[in-house]
């Protein structure tokens, strides 16, 4: 009685790997002239397209390297199309998460930073030195003891804000101990 072949399924335990056959792989190629490495990173052939070259790793950091979301359009276009996908991101441009890459030793934000840029103080000012600092910046330009001056508002919103951020991230360290 003749075999049809061997297997490499031996019983169990299992030898060889889940959805492993010994049938040939399609291995599609590096798009890039004269490359056999396997391309399996994808790049867009244009923005917004569907269309995707496939490149081996090295060659997809060289081409999005040199990638130029805005190639081709007008100033106004460029401006118009990054105010659109700064819009459609901003939710994720103010998550927690993007906060940690900041100040030298990484204890502040690059959202702190501002703020304390705003209030003139330094990168490890103490919160009780962030109150004071608000406090003094904010009786010179109070609606109150300004009213009617649209620049005076404006710098009292801005130092209203870094003041928020600033109690936030203080209330969030003093929270997690």
């Amino acid at each position: 009685m003749a075999r049809a072949g061997r297997s490499s399924d031996w019983g169990f335990p299992r030898w060889r790997g889940y959805g492993a056959t010994r049938e040939a792989v399609n291995v599609r190629i590096c798009d890039r002239h004269g490359c056999d490495e396997p391309g399996d990173c994808p790049a867009p052939k244009a923005p917004n397209s569907p269309e995707r070259w496939y490149f081996c790793q090295r060659h997809a950091a060289e081409y999005n390297s040199k990638w130029d979301y805005f190639e081709g359009l007008e100033k106004a276009d460029r401006e118009e199309r990054a105010r659109a996908e700064q819009a459609e991101s901003a939710g994720y441009a103010e998550a927690q998460h993007y906060g940690w890459a900041a100040s030298g030793d990484g204890s502040r934000s690059a959202d702190e930073m501002r703020a304390l840029e705003v209030l003139e103080l330094e990168s490890d000012a103490e919160f009780v030195a962030i109150k004071k600092a608000w406090r003094e910046k904010a009786k010179l330009v109070h609606p109150d003891v300004k009213p009617g001056d649209k620049d005076a508002a404006a710098e009292f919103q801005k130092l209203q804000l870094a003041y928020e951020v600033l109690k936030a991230a203080e209330e969030r360290r003093v929270w997690r101990g």
